[in-house]
């Protein structure tokens, strides 16, 4: 099943793809996708509904984040070894944690702000993973049934911010719109191996990132089970789990984005989405 949710920033409305890519609303059966709905039992309750009698949504009205209320994001970095190398730093021998502010959130298709003062704005293509009940000291072998789904994520870093100064990460991974995701939360039913997942992202129609999630380091289930040793997870948490490489900082000499350059990103069985630079407000 692939939800979603459409309309406009803040007054979006419940919907899900039907057998033919259809966007039906889920008004009538559901009042949202939020941490409140993502319980297996909920989730059974939609995927048991005849989806093509649902009314159907224009094909051009917006997509907000698949999820609402996402409570926090927890990110890994240098999860791929070849991204690990590209950066120039020793593949780690545990995972690698951060934050974003959940304020970075955004819908898939909605345009990245680049920060003032911005100088290194970068891309990165990532696999999300939507928890859908609380997980603490939860086993590997049980963590995936901790998912309510998966979803294509941007995780947008601006470098200068996150590497240099301080070289504090969360502070170049938390700009407002820093974290597009979507199109869909592809509920865990639909994706039974999330380490045979191809991953792709193009700049203006260059490719520049192609991946698989098989060649993380640390598994999704290994990412969940460590993470709950850290911190309890809760329904609607966002964990992105790290990016392959291609990354403009990774190019020599470095690429960077610049107001009107567009990104295109996909993963296998998630769906696409996509985001033009535009400037901050400040500066028009």
């Amino acid at each position: 099943m692939k939800l979603l949710r459409y309309g406009d920033a803040g007054f979006e409305k419940p919907g899900v793809l039907d057998q033919a890519g259809v966007v039906r609303d889920l008004s009538a059966h559901i009042e949202d996708i939020g941490p409140e709905q993502l319980e297996d039992a909920t989730l059974a309750r939609l995927a048991a509904l005849d989806f093509e009698s649902l009314p159907e949504v224009p094909s051009d009205v917006r997509r907000g984040p698949p999820v609402n209320n996402i409570r926090k994001i927890v990110a890994i970095g240098l999860n791929y070894s070849d991204h690990a190398a590209e950066s120039g730093m020793a593949i780690p021998e545990e995972p690698v944690v951060f934050m974003k502010a959940d304020t970075s959130i955004t819908g898939p298709n909605d345009d990245v702000i680049m920060p003032v003062y911005s100088t290194k704005l970068d891309w990165e293509v990532e696999l999300g993973i939507i928890i859908g009940k609380t997980a603490h000291y939860v086993d590997e072998a049980d963590a995936l049934n901790h998912v309510a789904g998966y979803c294509v994520v941007n995780d947008i870093s601006e470098r200068a911010f996150q590497l240099e100064g301080t070289g504090q990460w969360v502070k170049g991974k938390s700009h407002d719109t820093f974290c597009p995701v979507g199109p869909v939360l592809t509920t865990r039913d639909e994706i039974p191996d999330p380490q045979n997942l191809d991953l792709w992202l193009s700049v203006d129609g260059e490719r520049v990132q192609t991946g698989t999630s098989s060649l993380m380091i640390f598994s999704v289930a290994h990412i969940i089970s460590y993470l709950s040793q850290h911190m309890t997870l809760r329904a609607g948490d966002l964990i992105i789990t790290g990016t392959p490489p291609g990354v403009g900082a990774g190019f020599k000499p470095p690429r960077y984005l610049s107001v009107g350059q567009t990104m295109e990103l996909g993963i296998s069985g998630l769906g696409e989405i996509s985001q033009t630079v535009v400037q901050h407000a400040s500066q028009s």
